[in-house]
C-alpha cells in the first residue's frame, strides 16, 4: 500500500495528514522561520536556504521573505527568478517557474484540489494539480494561480486576477476569472 505521500505525487486522492506529509510540513515550517528571518542575510546566503527546501533553484533567483509553501520540495525556480512579499505556494503537486519571471506581492500559487463529491470531502480527501508558469512571465500582486494552470512564456498576469485556465505564450489576461482584453 502507497503512503499519503506517494498518493499525493502522484496526483490521486490522498489525506493530508499522513506521517511523512506532517514531517515534510514540519520542516518547512521550520525552514520558513528561518528564510523569512533572513532580511538582513546576503543573497548568496537566502539562495543557499532556497536550495536546502527545493526541489530546484537557477542562479540569481530571489524571494522576498516572508515566503510560505507547504512542502518546498515540489518546486522548482529558473535563473533569475523574483518572487516578492508574502507569496504563497501550495505546493503538493509540482510548481515549475521559468527563468527570469516576476511575481508580485501576496500571489498565491495553488497546486491543491479539493473532491466537489461532499463525502469525499467529509473523508478528508484532497488531490493536487501541477502548475507550470513559463520564462519571462509577469504576475501581479495578488494574482491567484489555481490547479492545473499552465501559464506560456512571456505571458501577463494582472493584478488581482483569478488565473482558472491556460494561458498562451505572450497574452496578456486579467480580471475573475482572467481572460484576455479581447474576449
Amino acid at each position: 500500500m502507497r503512503t499519503e505521500k506517494e498518493q499525493m505525487l502522484a496526483g490521486e486522492m490522498y489525506r493530508y495528514e499522513g506521517h511523512e506529509l506532517e514531517q515534510a510540513h514540519r520542516r518547512a515550517c521550520a525552514w520558513m522561520d528561518q528564510y523569512n528571518s533572513t532580511h538582513l542575510r546576503s543573497v548568496v546566503e537566502r539562495n543557499e536556504l532556497l536550495g536546502q527546501l527545493m526541489n530546484s533553484v537557477g542562479r540569481g533567483a530571489f524571494i522576498k521573505p516572508p515566503f510560505f509553501c507547504d512542502y518546498g520540495f515540489n518546486i522548482s525556480l529558473g535563473h533569475d527568478t523574483f518572487l516578492n512579499f508574502n507569496c504563497v505556494i501550495l505546493d503538493q503537486a509540482t510548481v515549475s517557474i521559468g527563468g527570469q519571471t516576476r511575481i508580485g506581492p501576496g500571489v498565491q500559487i495553488c497546486t491543491a484540489d479539493h473532491p466537489r463529491d461532499p463525502a469525499q470531502r467529509r473523508d478528508r480527501l484532497e488531490y493536487a494539480r501541477p502548475i507550470v508558469i513559463g520564462a519571462n512571465v509577469w504576475i501581479g500582486s495578488g494574482a491567484q494561480i489555481l490547479p492545473g494552470v499552465t501559464i506560456g512564456d512571456d505571458a501577463i498576469i494582472g493584478a488581482g486576477s483569478i488565473v482558472t485556465r491556460d494561458v498562451a505564450k505572450g497574452a496578456t489576461v486579467f480580471g475573475n476569472p482572467a481572460r484576455s482584453a479581447g474576449r
